[in-house]
């Protein structure tokens, strides 16, 4: 390791966490001549997070184009995460426009693929040192802002000083515990599992998700032939699910409208999930500290937007901070103008969600906007691009967007709906 030029500082970054944020993040920073220090806990290179999406939205793939990744992505078996939505209007089904582009796409691939592939193209990165088996046990203060980090090392307490420190540690995020940024919490009234299963066939190969109002399923197709089935469900149901986990989760799955076959395919992994898992946000500042990717703000995993989110962030800030974190500009102006593009990119979306999150049918706007959505080509693609995070709430709402929902609705007044039963109303 070279020692710094600059005087009392190992590194110019320090990033606690080697999972997507903090991978992308050591990336970037590096390449804008910061010399990084990537921490991670756990010391095996092959870790991963196992309860996850496994969804990387459209709205990342210009970040993984910029990190190289996506060559690798599709060596490795990605699956483009093109998507079709159920709904008591029937299914909405994105198309791209004839002689027009194709729609945007990101890919599906589970995190054991993924998290090694970019943790290994983090430590190969000139300026990144991957240190494994280092997990944050403190900061270091000094006049009033953070210098750095104590971590508990396979050799013993270390000290490691730098200008600025990264919380990628996810939403129990130990950086911003110590930096003292709290988190604001939103009832999240649904709990989730999932299971992964090999060789099932879905509808066009695509993802598929099911809104039931007010309880959510979705099966996502992934690398190496698994697809990746979860549901989310109102907790009111939650004491009939621990009765019998396994039975409660396949009959779930086998009454959906145009099921899955699980009972031909093959299940690879047990049934898992969590019964508990509020959204929250934070400040994704502190003087010294920056917060990415679940840190700074854990959504509704049932939107499959956590994957792309780091990604971004991750990018948001090393674009902003890159400079000043190697000494040439200034630092706190720099983690202001993160905070605020983190800010305008998610707060709307976040808004949104911990609605959504309270368990209940569609609103007024939702239904005109979802039933829309499953009668003109046009609005599935508004509505793709608004569940791909390529749009934000604002423009999905746009007068325009309004106004041309409300037409095709009227041209379809009347139109058949699926029975009660399907759609799960008042379930």
């Amino acid at each position: 390791m070279t020692k710094p030029e600059s005087a009392g500082y190992d590194y110019d970054v320090v990033i606690s966490g080697a999972s997507l944020a903090g991978s992308a993040a050591a990336i970037l920073l590096a390449r804008r001549g910061a010399r990084v220090a990537l921490l991670e806990r756990r010391s095996d290179p092959e870790a991963y997070k196992a309860l996850c999406t496994h969804s990387l939205t459209a709205s990342a793939y210009p970040v993984l184009d910029t990190l190289g990744l996506i060559p690798a992505l599709e060596k490795a078996g990605a699956v483009c995460n093109n998507a079709r939505w159920y709904t008591r209007w029937g299914w909405i089904e994105p198309r791209a426009a004839p002689a027009g582009p194709e729609l945007p796409y990101g890919y599906n691939i589970r995190r054991s693929t993924l998290d090694p592939l970019i943790r290994s193209h983090a430590a190969k990165t000139p300026g990144v040192d991957l240190l494994l088996g280092h997990q944050v046990t403190g900061l270091l203060p000094e006049s009033g802002r953070t210098s750095g980090v104590r971590a508990s090392t396979p050799q013993g307490e270390r000290e490691i000083r730098a200008r600025l420190v990264v919380g990628a540690d996810g939403k129990d995020s130990a950086v911003a515990k110590f930096a003292g940024v709290p988190a604001r919490q939103y009832e999240n009234a649904r709990f989730g599992y999932l299971a992964h299963f090999r060789n099932l066939p879905l509808h066009g190969g695509i993802a598929h998700a099911w809104f039931l109002e007010p309880d959510m399923a979705y099966a996502f197709p992934n690398d190496d032939g698994v697809t990746v089935i979860a549901v989310l469900p109102d907790k009111k149901r939650l004491p009939a699910f621990r009765e019998d986990l396994e039975g409660s989760f396949l009959e779930f799955v086998r009454t959906l409208p145009e099921a899955p076959p699980i009972d031909s395919a093959e299940r690879i992994t047990k049934i898992t999930g969590t019964v508990n898992y509020p959204l929250h946000s934070r400040k994704p500042t502190a003087p010294g500290v920056a917060l990415i990717g679940d840190a700074a703000l854990t959504g509704d995993p049932l939107w499959g937007v956590g994957c792309g989110w780091a990604l971004q962030s991750a990018q948001w800030l090393a674009e902003a901070v890159a400079s000043a974190a190697t000494g040439r500009g200034d630092l706190d102006r720099s983690l202001a103008e993160y905070a605020r593009v983190h800010r305008r990119r998610l707060s709307g979306h976040q808004y949104l969600a911990a609605d959504f999150a309270k368990v209940r049918p569609f609103n007024p706007i939702e239904r005109l906007m979802f039933s829309a959505a499953a009668r003109d080509e046009s609005m599935a693609r508004h509505m793709h691009l608004f569940a791909s995070r390529l749009i934000g709430p604002l423009r999905f709402l746009n007068p325009m967007a309004l106004a041309k929902a409300s037409g095709v609705n009227i041209k379809h007044r009347g139109a058949a709906v699926p029975p009660a039963h399907l759609s799960r109303t008042g379930s």
